[in-house]
């Protein structure tokens, strides 16, 4: 009969937001730590030192490229060292998990201000923190979500397409691994874990409704470099219904085959909701899900060029060692777990390479 529901304060979407950044820092504190993706660094600093040159003492520091402890600990130590009061991530989601880590550490305020729509990191109070290389190593719970997430869909927009498409790829584990959880009769990850709510089930179940309709017009706006209602959705999706679903219902077997993929070095080009979509091609498979929801998910993965292939994820040598490889560490971990469907190595195994049949046959 309990239930638990998390979520960040506030969330704000509209073009030209991230001009607006001094009025959104101005309640949470004056002494913030910017932490700016490295590929932007340079743009960003400058235009907000300007903006925030007024009723600020602000640090600008540029992401060292992983969420990893090293990483982790330089930029808490930097937030220690400037009495940051807030810490702002601009960037992607290793970006924004860095700074909620380091927020956390130093018991400041946080503001994610996503510069792609790639993963549904922004919103929850749910850190990856992977090793030097790109291994994922853990995940940690934080007792609290970003304060404010702040969607400039403009910036969206002027980021390559790609990162779009593959945060459609893990808005689409939304709503399967929701009800792989429910139907297992596992928690989600709010105060210690607590079934999911009524208002979280039908956040993912609009998640995924909004990306099947919407996800083919967001993608040839976006590539025409223009915000369209279909690409405000979308990114609303990618974002802030798939961050809640996710973190208020629960991850699966798409994610913990998705984290185990991490061990093979050829994957590491690959973005996340790339990975996470062949993910959900395995899960529908290892839970015996109709043939029909299968073929509509590989008809959304082609149309929008995700990954439905072990050839497509560039796995395409020593196939069954690497396969097996990567079974074996899917099976140790509790997500993967979470489904009605049997989970050992031998079945992840078996998934793993039926999804690559079925995607080599459509």
């Amino acid at each position: 009969m309990s239930r638990s529901f998390g979520s960040p304060s506030r969330y704000i979407q509209r073009r030209g937001e991230i001009a607006r950044l001094g009025e959104h820092l101005a309640p949470l504190g004056r002494k913030p730590l910017v932490l700016i993706d490295a590929f932007l660094f340079e743009r960003y600093a400058e235009t907000l030192g300007t903006n925030l040159k007024e009723g600020f003492e602000v640090r600008f520091e540029k992401f060292g490229g992983e969420c990893s402890d090293r990483e982790i600990a330089r930029v808490t130590a930097i937030a220690a060292e400037h009495g940051a009061d807030v810490v702002v991530g601009i960037g992607g989601g290793k970006t924004l998990d860095t700074a909620k880590m380091a927020a956390h550490r130093t018991n400041a305020r946080m503001l994610a201000v996503p510069t792609i729509a790639s993963t549904d990191a922004p919103t929850s109070a749910v850190v990856v923190v992977y090793s030097d290389e790109g291994v994922l190593q853990e995940a940690h719970n934080l007792p609290r979500n970003p304060d404010l997430v702040l969607v400039d869909p403009e910036v969206i927009v002027a980021a390559p397409v790609r990162f779009l498409v593959a945060g459609m790829g893990d808005a689409l584990s939304t709503w399967y691994e929701a009800r792989a959880n429910i139907e297992a009769g596992t928690f989600n990850y709010i105060s210690g874990g607590f079934p999911a709510t009524r208002a979280a089930i039908a956040i993912a179940r609009e998640c995924h409704a909004v990306i099947m309709e919407q996800a083919v017009k967001a993608k040839l706006a976006a590539e025409a470099g223009v915000v369209t209602q279909a690409v405000e959705d979308i990114i609303e999706a990618n974002t802030l219904l798939s961050g809640l679903g996710f973190e208020n219902c629960g991850v699966s077997a798409a994610h913990g085959i998705h984290d185990a993929l991490t061990v093979l070095p050829e994957i590491h080009g690959l973005l996340h909701g790339e990975k996470v979509a062949f993910g959900v091609l395995c899960l529908l498979v290892l839970e015996n899900r109709p043939q029909s929801e299968i073929d509509e998910t590989l008809r959304f993965c082609r149309t929008l060029g995700l990954p439905t292939t072990l050839a497509d994820l560039n796995i395409t040598e020593d196939v069954p060692a690497k396969v097996r490889w990567v079974a074996e560490a899917a099976v140790k971990g509790n997500i993967t777990h979470a489904t009605r469907a049997p989970v050992g190595v031998q079945e992840i195994e078996a998934a793993i390479l039926a999804a690559d049949a079925l995607g080599r046959a459509a």
